[in-house]
């Protein structure tokens, strides 16, 4: 696909499909960000809903109030206004996980007969399809480089991110050959270029990393960060894991309990541009923000 062509298809009666390109990078979720973002301004009346995806977006519309010929009409129109955001304010987030944690490890051995590789780990086959040495060199790159959040869906809270290093120097693993029936909440995982975290327990096919002590979705919002929204993730976020041993891992997990934790976060100016110019040089200027203080 011509990269400034936008592919738009009616699904049903009710709703217009934009496939901005057919692989994720971070030039086609601009794109999605500045129409989707264009358009939610305009308030087109009869749109309903707006979906942002990783290199889509998603419009539910009602037929009786905006005929779908004349909705396409003015979403094309945002198109050009849409190939020039470059700049984006938003707030990078320190994630402490715990790797090759016992929960997810369970559960990962319960399944090995979904899996690639029924004699390894999870983390094993991830070392070895991406070319490191060891589990502990794949997690020095896995938490080695920030993360783009482009989008928030699938169950609610559950964010995908996209790994912001060049093309080939992105961890890309398979989905399980079947999923799993059973996935820890709040387990890190990872298939094809999406890394995720399992906001809820419940099914998942993602290879399993660890997990971390932090909630992201809860609708008592409990925690401070969780005070203007029970999801916490949006799209635009940037993310740095850090690794954490057990023990921090349980005095985390004691705080959550107690309403008394909290996280790193700070707002931050990602420019498109500078980034696609030195993606490796741009992670120490995201890190700096990140920990000034």
């Amino acid at each position: 696909m011509d990269a400034r062509e936008i592919r738009y298809t009616f699904g049903g009666d009710e709703h217009l499909f934009a496939e901005i390109d057919e692989a994720m990078s971070l030039s086609a979720f601009f794109r999605g960000l500045a129409m989707t973002r264009a358009l939610e301004q305009q308030a087109i009346p009869g749109v309903l809903d707006i979906c942002l995806a990783n290199a889509s977006f998603q419009i539910r519309f009602n037929p009786d109030v905006v005929a779908p010929s004349a909705l396409l009409e003015q979403v094309k129109q945002r198109e050009l206004q849409a190939q020039h955001m470059t700049r984006l304010e938003t707030r990078i987030i320190e994630i402490p996980v715990l790797y090759n944690d016992p929960w997810t490890h369970d559960t990962l051995m319960r399944f090995r007969d979904r899996h690639q590789e029924p004699d390894a780990t999870d983390l094993e086959y991830a070392a070895r399809i991406n070319g490191y040495q060891d589990v502990a060199a794949f997690i020095e790159a896995h938490s080695g480089t920030p993360w783009f959040v482009s989008m928030v869906g699938f169950v609610a809270g559950l964010p995908f991110m996209y790994q912001m290093v060049d093309r080939p120097q992105q961890i890309q693993v398979p989905k399980y050959l079947r999923p799993r029936t059973d996935t820890p909440k709040l387990a890190l995982g990872h298939g094809g270029c999406f890394g995720c975290i399992y906001s809820v327990r419940g099914a998942g096919g993602y290879q399993l990393f660890g997990v971390t002590p932090a909630p992201i979705y809860d609708p008592a919002q409990r925690l401070d960060y969780l005070q203007s929204s029970m999801v916490f993730f949006r799209a635009g976020d940037i993310v740095q894991f850090t690794p954490i041993d057990l023990a921090r891992y349980q005095q985390d997990v004691s705080a959550v309990e107690a309403g008394a934790f909290s996280l790193r976060i700070r707002p931050v100016t990602f420019e498109l541009d500078v980034f696609l110019a030195d993606p490796a040089g741009y992670k120490h200027y995201l890190q700096g923000v990140l920990y000034a203080d």
